[in-house]
């Protein structure tokens, strides 16, 4: 790959360096020391990567990546010095399109990078996503479901560009949403916590990581809280899996939607949201072919049109809505059903 760097402090870009060009596949495509050098240079010479900063002078990492994906898009890793202690700048950038965030490695008194397994990880998975990437717009109306059973749970997934469409789904819910959420987001399980506290800022639900074991409750959201794929098993209770070992996509939106569509008896709503890559769409089709309601954002309010398209080109999808209109979709169906089943 084709790698800029994109920092104000020149013992990280040594640092960054070092590690990108100990490997024969990658290569510096071009260096910026804060953010507006890098959108001028970015359309100039789109990277493969970009390597970001967040705290910078004359234009901070968040600003940075909101204006490449709008202008000339490419993937982008936030590499700062603390990803905690700039949580609530990381998550903005996240929800602005970049695909994850990392500790800055720093050089030991041995001369040797620390934290760089980790950092190369991000890298290497990755690029994993960028290749996987290489590999309609019409869809039926919604009918809902007949089932017995009106209770409802909404399962969400999404990626790049995943925290802010999140957040905006979530500000549009009630605090006496009728149903429990469960969500898998594509991000590190190093600051899951920070991240459900951050969605917990935007909504009147409550939100939390998911523990294993955890039950489903009404109007709780619960964020997949590590690198292994969370689920839901047969007795409604939050189980995680490594399986499948091989999937790039962690936490899994696919195996949350097929274990939802294999355990859930009551009705249910699947939606997919802006990211890179095709997880979620294998789970939503299941999903949709027990005539529950599947949604996925349109191409227009993505940041990465990539999850949902895959969705939408299996025939997967039964709405196709502009991220503003998700929230009230849901609601709408869900009112609608209480009151038929009231009516009855």
């Amino acid at each position: 790959m084709r790698i800029a760097i994109v920092n104000d402090t020149k013992m990280a870009i040594e640092v960054l360096k070092k590690i990108v060009s100990s490997f024969q596949q990658h290569e510096i495509a071009w260096i910026a020391e804060n953010g507006q050098e890098a959108v001028k240079m970015c359309a100039d010479d789109t990277p493969d990567l970009i390597l970001m900063d967040i705290i910078m002078p004359i234009m901070n990492g968040v600003e940075a990546t909101r204006a490449i994906m709008k202008e000339s898009p490419c993937s982008i890793l936030l590499v700062t010095s603390t990803v905690d202690g700039n949580a609530s700048q990381v998550f903005e950038a996240m929800g602005a399109g970049a695909l994850d965030a990392v500790n800055t490695p720093v050089v030991t008194v041995t001369g040797t990078p620390d934290n760089a397994s980790q950092f190369i990880e991000k890298i290497n998975t990755i690029e994993k996503l960028i290749n996987s990437a290489k590999r309609l717009d019409k869809s039926a109306h919604y009918i809902p479901s007949t089932h017995a059973g009106n209770n409802y749970i909404l399962a969400i997934g999404a990626s790049t560009g995943g925290p802010a469409a999140l957040a905006t789904v979530l500000s549009t819910l009630p605090a006496d949403f009728p149903a429990p959420v469960v969500i898998a987001q594509h991000v590190d399980k190093m600051f899951t916590e920070n991240f459900a506290q951050w969605l917990n800022t935007h909504t009147q639900l409550n939100v939390r990581v998911a523990k294993e074991g955890d039950r489903l409750e009404v109007g709780t959201v619960l964020v997949a809280g590590t690198s292994d794929n969370m689920m839901v098993n047969d007795k409604l209770r939050i189980q995680y899996t490594s399986e499948p070992m091989d999937y790039p996509y962690r936490p899994s939106a696919n195996v949350l939607f097929e274990s939802v569509a294999r355990s859930w008896h009551g009705n249910a709503i699947g939606v997919l949201l802006t990211g890179m890559g095709d997880d979620g769409a294998n789970g939503l089709l299941q999903m949709k072919q027990k005539n529950w309601l599947t949604i996925a954002q349109d191409a227009d309010t993505c940041a990465v049109y990539g999850m949902p398209k895959a969705a939408v080109k299996l025939d997967a999808v039964t709405e196709i809505l502009p991220l503003d209109q998700i929230g009230k979709m849901i609601i709408s169906i869900i009112r609608a059903q209480s009151s038929n089943k009231a009516a009855s």
